[in-house]
């Protein structure tokens, strides 16, 4: 009955930024732009981007007023998007190249490494390595 996630929806303040860090940094691929004029909030822009048949759906309403602080205590519901790497040391080297710093890790087990990291508008992306 269900076959996958299809899409993770990321809602900016700054599209342009978000679409910055997700491609340049991420290596995500930009799919799509759209545009809905008409919306309960006003007009919508979106960029979809994929990464191995993920899609993250980069949303923004420019004529809002703004969006509130994200509260970094813990809450119900997503925590994180998680990004599966195939070498943990290599991809925060590489990252760290471009100026983004693990907001902790890595954390080392038997059957993997995780650390994570922040987009520019401080939503928490995990990494982890499966030692298979």
């Amino acid at each position: 009955m269900f076959k996958r996630i299809d899409h993770i929806e990321l809602l900016t303040a700054a599209p342009e930024r978000a679409v910055r860090f997700y491609t340049d940094v991420l290596g995500f691929r930009e799919r799509e732009r759209m545009r809905i004029p008409e919306t309960p909030a006003g007009p919508l822009e979106l960029v979809y981007l994929e990464l191995g048949g993920t899609t993250v759906e980069v949303m923004c309403y420019p004529a809002a007023m703004g969006i509130p602080a994200r509260n970094t205590e813990l809450r119900l519901g997503w925590q994180c998007l998680a990004l599966e790497v195939d070498d943990m040391d290599g991809a925060l080297l590489m990252l760290k190249g471009k100026g983004v710093d693990a907001a902790w890790g890595p954390v080392k087990r038997a059957d993997y490494a995780r650390a994570e990291i922040r987009d520019p508008d401080g939503n928490p992306i995990e990494l982890r390595q499966w030692y298979r």
